[in-house]
């Protein structure tokens, strides 16, 4: 989740690699039984003057994300990148970043019904991170948990461990959610994901708090969740896990609007 650690190539990766791109593959092969629930594509526009940088300084940015998600009964996927662009003293210092994320129902896989009380099912996850300032290409693989939580439309935990080259291994576990609500006759998005990366030999434990507040715009004009305004707060100490004597814990207001097609 825009978690961009310093990585290169190693025999470890590639197997890593390998089992994700198996993942990814399985999750997408059609099959007899598989049924497509939904797929969402978005655009966002996100600025800010408060993201803390290398050498406790914050600097402006403007991001542009695109983002696509998919439901089916197998599984899911999720695929975003981000073009950062500098503003001010950053200037020109720009990169892009991306990840892709599948999922496979264990349930699905095994034909037997895992889902128990609040627990709705398992799901193999992994995570393929590229790019970024370092050009990263981190692998991430491990088990997603989906929730049955009142007032929230997904609401999961993750938990992998994550093969890094230049920097130790370390594990990260993730959640995620999305809560719509009303109040009068607007309509709202709650949203967001907390990672916790762990620590090692050579770098901290990092946390990173990320929720988005959004106005449902699109309700107004008969066309419900198409378009949103509003706002994202990044909330990240040991940012990169390089420790507050490089980089200030970061606490970050971004402005957003968001057109989904």
């Amino acid at each position: 989740m825009k978690n961009r650690r310093n990585t290169d190539t190693s025999a470890t990766t590639t197997v890593m690699k390998t089992g994700l791109v198996a993942l990814a593959a399985i999750s997408i092969a059609p099959a007899a039984q598989a049924e497509k629930f939904f797929s969402d594509s978005s655009i966002s526009l996100l600025y800010s003057d408060q993201y803390e940088t290398f050498g406790n300084q914050t600097r402006t940015d403007t991001y542009v994300t695109f983002e696509n998600v998919t439901a089916h009964n197998w599984g899911g996927t999720f695929f975003f990148v981000d073009r950062n662009q500098g503003r001010g003293a950053a200037n020109d210092d720009d990169d892009l970043y991306g990840e892709f994320s599948p999922t496979l129902s264990l349930s699905w896989l095994s034909d037997v019904e895992l889902g128990r009380g609040a627990l709705k099912d398992i799901s193999l996850a992994g995570t393929y991170e590229f790019g970024g300032g370092t050009d990263a290409t981190n692998v991430l693989t491990g088990l997603s948990f989906a929730w049955d939580v009142p007032g929230t439309i997904y609401f999961n935990t993750a938990f992998y461990y994550v093969n890094n080259s230049e920097i130790s291994d370390d594990w990260q576990a993730t959640l995620t959610w999305g809560a719509p609500f009303e109040l009068g006759a607007s309509r709202f998005l709650f949203d967001g994901y907390i990672d916790y990366s762990s620590a090692a030999s050579d770098h901290k434990a990092d946390f990173h708090f990320n929720p988005q507040l959004k106005w449902d715009l699109g309700h107004y004009s008969g066309n419900p969740g198409v378009l949103y305004a509003g706002i994202e707060y990044s909330y990240w100490h040991n940012k990169y896990g390089v420790g507050e004597d490089l980089m200030d814990t970061e606490s970050a207001v971004s402005a957003l609007v968001k057109f989904h097609f």
